[in-house]
């Protein structure tokens, strides 16, 4: 535990934030899932879900979440994916 007050305040922030990122990846990992399952089913709404999961990866991304080449390698899986319903 902390002794300092700015180290406390620091703890508490971190608290914080750490659970607004698991709330977002977590949400990212969900629609990846999403989308997944929806090319394995061939389903007819996978290119609006397709599109909020690249949006939602792209958000994470801005905010130092993941790093850009893990977006970027998994944008790719999807895109392949998804391609293959055409």
């Amino acid at each position: 535990m902390p002794n300092k007050k700015s180290a406390i305040k620091e703890l508490r922030k971190n608290v914080k934030r750490n659970a607004a990122n698991k709330k977002v990846s977590n949400k990212l990992k969900d629609l990846v899932k999403i989308t997944t399952k929806q090319v394995i089913a061939a389903d007819k709404k996978v290119k609006e879900d397709y599109t909020k999961t690249i949006q939602a990866i792209d958000k994470a991304v801005k905010k130092g979440i993941i790093k850009k080449n893990t977006a970027n390698r998994k944008k790719s899986k999807l895109t392949k994916k998804v391609n293959t319903l055409k």
